[in-house]
């Protein structure tokens, strides 16, 4: 038997997993590490973390499992995406990352914009200017503190610093650079346009691989550190959702899955590339090679559920506590006695502002309709349709573009109530599905190491042999023509409140 691990770089931990060539655990281990907000609406990490987290967890599978280190053939890794990792001339960390939840680049985004053009940028980059992609920071950076960057050599991203320690590779793979917004995402490599209009040195930036693909080999002092045996081939890995979509089996034309975290996204594969020229959506390089994957976000999913549970339903905490269940599986029971469209209550999810559709920071969230006849179940249920909702609104952009799923998988914290998907098939007008492992993104990329070490051919096979689909939850007819009607008003719900919602920012 053979073994890859697959190393998930994100934002609260790193966790390595070890897996056999069937896509089983055999080892798992996790380190945590802090995030770092030196003013209001700005974060960082240091990537000495992530790397330290990196040895500890891999040192750790690579003993607990008993597994000879010569018999692990592959290494793939994911990671948080955007963030930017500043090498200087010695490979030292110039300043701490700034990473992909920053918001501090707004002035930046209208630079890039300006000297780019947005409908050109679109084009190229298949997405407008954002604040948490990685060109504004380096724009940034280059306006705020031009000593840092001066001394910069090396640009990478999270995962590829945590390469770069292992290998001593300048690298990259095409998913996570579609994050940058330097990528030709159609062509899958550097803009030189937007790299000479933003004065941006192209020698900054690693090779562009694509994900299946080896980028280098485990060192020999590296592997002393960890327990890996030297020359472990390290392939391109992923960026987090290109990652969980390989660990889910979403690799195929009619592919979809949904993830409800603190944030939800629906993402849908495409062999064709498809821009939305009003950019609610991102368009990027997938990790199957030369094809992509389009996807929508909505800020606050899981977070709007959280959010109530944690400031109004203190009491069913306590008594999830006493009854050792999860607090959530109380408040599921109560949704579901609400009944469909929560007895006339809706809830706009936008707590955080919103992506898709709106691209609109200023927006809040909202519940319509509050009467006294209402209770916490109501309200439970509200905000779990209005998620479902906003979800919708995602994959109704898809398939405006021609992107058109025929089963969505179902993933992240929300996945787990049997509730939630049961309104996603029936809002969707799908069959939802779940996977058999939970561990996404790490298995993602450890297949796409099985492929990189020829295990398999190609993804979709590794996906098809590795893959197991669980239950199935199918689409009610009847009560999907219900929600279709309170769809239909929550779709209005934002127009009429836009205004406000920019008059509210100004006060």
């Amino acid at each position: 038997m053979k073994y890859v691990i697959g190393i998930d770089l994100g934002t609260s931990g790193t966790k390595t997993v070890l897996f056999d060539q069937l896509g089983n655990t055999i080892a798992l281990h996790m380190v945590e590490y802090p995030m770092y907000q030196p003013q209001n609406g700005w974060a960082e990490q240091d990537p000495v973390d992530w790397w330290n987290a990196t040895v500890t967890t891999v040192k750790a599978v690579v003993t607990e499992s008993g597994v000879s280190n010569t018999d692990i053939v592959g290494i793939g890794i994911s990671g948080q995406m955007h963030g930017l990792v500043m090498l200087d001339e010695k490979n030292q960390i110039i300043r701490n990352s700034i990473i992909w939840c920053d918001q501090r680049t707004a002035e930046e985004c209208e630079d890039i914009e300006r000297l780019v053009g947005r409908e050109r940028l679109i084009q190229i980059t298949a997405n407008p200017a954002l604040t948490g992609f990685t060109a504004s920071k380096i724009m940034w950076v280059k306006k705020h503190e031009p000593e840092n960057y001066a001394k910069c050599r090396h640009i990478l991203l999270p995962k590829d610093y945590v390469r770069f320690m292992l290998t001593g590779e300048y690298a990259t793979e095409v998913s996570d650079a579609s994050g940058m917004q330097l990528l030709d995402v159609g062509k899958r490599c550097w803009s030189d346009e937007v790299l000479e209009k933003l004065e941006i040195d192209r020698t900054m930036l690693g090779k562009v691989y694509e994900s299946p693909e080896i980028t280098g080999y485990v060192t020999e002092e590296i592997a002393a550190l960890t327990g890996l045996a030297k020359g472990t081939p390290v392939v391109g890995g992923a960026g987090d959702n290109a990652a969980a979509a390989v660990g889910t089996g979403t690799v195929v034309d009619g592919s979809a899955f949904t993830t409800i975290g603190t944030s939800g996204v629906v993402y849908a594969h495409t062999k064709e590339m498809a821009i939305d020229s009003q950019g609610r959506v991102h368009t990027f390089c997938c990790a199957v090679p030369g094809e992509w994957h389009v996807m929508g976000v909505t800020q606050a999913a899981g977070l709007s559920l959280k959010w109530f549970r944690d400031n109004f339903c203190q009491d069913i905490i306590a008594e999830a506590k006493q009854k050792g269940v999860d607090p959530y599986d109380i408040t599921n029971v109560m949704a579901e006695q609400s009944g469909i469209s929560a007895r006339r209550l809706m809830f706009l999810p936008y707590l955080m502002g919103e992506r898709t559709p709106h691209l609109d920071p200023n927006a809040r969230g909202a519940f319509i309709g509050l009467s006294a006849i209402h209770e916490r179940g109501d309200m439970i249920r509200a905000i779990m349709e209005g998620v479902t909702y906003s979800l919708k609104d995602c994959l109704s952009v898809l398939e405006e573009m021609g992107v058109k799923p025929d089963n969505m998988l179902a993933c992240g914290g929300g996945a787990r109530s049997e509730l939630w998907r049961q309104m996603m098939a029936d809002v969707y007008g799908m069959n939802v599905s779940t996977v058999d492992s939970k561990e996404g993104p790490a298995l993602g990329v450890a297949i796409l190491a099985m492929v990189g070490a020829g295990l398999y051919e190609s993804v979709e096979e590794a996906c098809q042999k590795v893959i197991r689909v669980n239950d199935t939850t199918t689409l009610d007819v009847e009560r999907a023509a219900q929600y279709a009607k309170v769809y239909d008003i929550y779709k209005d719900l934002y127009q009429h409140l836009k205004e406000q919602y920019q008059l509210l920012a100004r006060l």
